[in-house]
């Protein structure tokens, strides 16, 4: 599974550790999800996609995107 949270997060210019506040997680979370270690909860990937203003398949995404 693939995410965009890195360029969202960029184009917004945002540190990890300023999303992890944002949403209330550590920022080797944040780290974790954008290096792919890590797939979010639900709860967590949607509240990923309302700070960004997009849709959860707008954020992750399979690999043939």
């Amino acid at each position: 599974m693939q995410n965009d949270v890195r360029k969202l997060r960029e184009d917004q210019g945002l540190s990890q550790g300023d999303l992890a506040r944002q949403l209330a997680v550590s920022r080797q979370t944040i780290n974790a999800i954008e290096t792919g270690k890590y797939l979010p909860s639900l709860p967590l990937a949607l509240s990923i996609g309302r700070f960004f203003s997009k849709k959860v398949e707008e954020v992750f995404h399979d690999d043939e995107r």
